[in-house]
């Protein structure tokens, strides 16, 4: 018997462990102190009611022999899908069906599983810095990684580089955790280099219900993407599903590598692996994209971006440059006075009670900046950044 030792090669993942323990001990110490918690990326707000009464009648059929459903579709229930595809044909003017989507238990899931697919001897295209989940699961494989730089001077968004050779691409757009956003003449570029490498992009869409008109919400909006992209999305922030787990992957009918169908092998990989989403879930996202749906999670989706936007001018006001905060519920901040990450967190901490995340916990490129997201609510992110710009003024 063997271990895979490629799990030796993971880095030790302190960040949030240790955020948490610094935050128990500013606590202990100072027990009066109220703390602002703008770093965790969960949502706040509940379920709104008429996907939460989805929800309730769903499980009120499970207790009822004639309604009864015992194992599902694996890729997901029709009704599901449908609403799924139609979401897409009519917010996003994309061309995805019904047959393209499957149903999962959340995007982070799915972007880990996808990697059944493809062999290890691939090499990937990585942003620094970076969601975990993109580094980690591709470690765990013992893939060639190739980190693609992403800085303050591109914006946070990295481009193709024509003498990089690359296999798979993972692109997120709004970006966890940078928030920055690509524009369609820059995911157009993207899709060419993927169609010129014969590689495939790995697309997290999990923020696209934040992103404003003008910019693309999904890879399949730009032409060509069919051939060469797989996107990934998920309800926990479009309608508040972090607890409740639900999302979707989108694998094109016609997309092919080495006479294989892509769609088809994954639909292997889920039936071998995968019981599916449980009935009542399903019904309860089946409702979101209803139009009481829609109008109680952009209800939602509103106080968050509100947030953000509060956010970003309290930022424009102290002239500290950032992304984010427009198209994402992320910003990501350069720290103050030239601080490391940890610093700044521990500055912030002490003087006012708010807890961020340090950028240097989401890559080598994170160093020197900070992010905070507008998950909170609308008195303490309006306190918070308050207390902010009464510390840290103008720089």
């Amino acid at each position: 018997m063997k271990l895979n030792h490629h799990y030796e090669a993971l880095e030790e993942s302190y960040l949030f462990s240790t955020i948490a323990k610094k935050v128990a001990e500013f606590q202990k110490r100072n027990p009066e102190a109220s703390i602002i918690r703008l770093g965790i990326g969960d949502v706040t707000r509940p379920l709104c009611t008429s996907v939460d009464m989805a929800l309730v009648e769903g499980a009120q059929e499970q207790g009822k022999a004639e309604s009864f459903h015992g194992y599902g579709p694996e890729q997901g229930y029709t009704f599901l899908r449908e609403k799924i595809a139609q979401y897409y044909q009519v917010q996003m003017q994309a061309k995805v069906t019904a047959e393209d989507v499957f149903v999962s238990d959340g995007a982070k899931s799915d972007l880990g599983n996808i990697l059944d697919l493809f062999s290890a001897d691939n090499t990937v295209l990585i942003p620094d810095p970076v969601y975990p989940v993109y580094r980690d699961t591709n470690v765990m494989d013992g893939r060639r990684i190739v980190y693609m730089q992403a800085a303050k001077e591109n914006g946070f968004l990295p481009m193709p580089d024509a003498g990089q050779p690359a296999d798979l691409i993972y692109l997120c757009s709004p970006n966890n955790p940078t928030g920055a956003v690509y524009n369609r003449e820059q995911l157009t570029q993207w899709v060419a280099y993927a169609r010129e490498q014969n590689a495939v992009i790995l697309f997290d869409a999990a923020y696209e219900a934040f992103v404003q008109e003008g910019y693309p919400r999904s890879i399949f909006e730009i032409p060509g993407a069919r051939d060469c992209a797989i996107e990934f999305c998920s309800l926990s922030k479009t309608a508040g599903f972090t607890g409740t787990r639900c999302g979707y992957t989108v694998i094109p009918q016609e997309l092919t590598r080495e006479g294989m169908r892509l769609h088809q092998m994954w639909l292997r990989r889920q039936t071998t692996k995968f019981n599916g989403v449980s009935y009542p879930v399903q019904r309860a996202a089946a409702q979101v994209f209803t139009e009481s749906g829609m109008m109680g999670c952009k209800a939602n989706l509103a106080i968050y971006q509100e947030n953000a936007r509060v956010m970003a001018e309290t930022l424009d006001q102290m002239g500290i440059w950032y992304t984010g905060g427009v198209h994402s519920p992320y910003i990501w901040m350069e720290c103050p006075q030239q601080m490391t990450s940890w610093e700044f967190f521990d500055d912030l901490l002490s003087k006012t009670g708010i807890v961020g995340t340090p950028g240097s916990g989401f890559g080598r490129n994170g160093e020197g900046f900070f992010r905070l997201t507008a998950f909170g609510s609308s008195k303490d992110t309006r306190e918070a950044m308050r207390r902010l710009k009464s510390i840290y003024g103008e720089v």
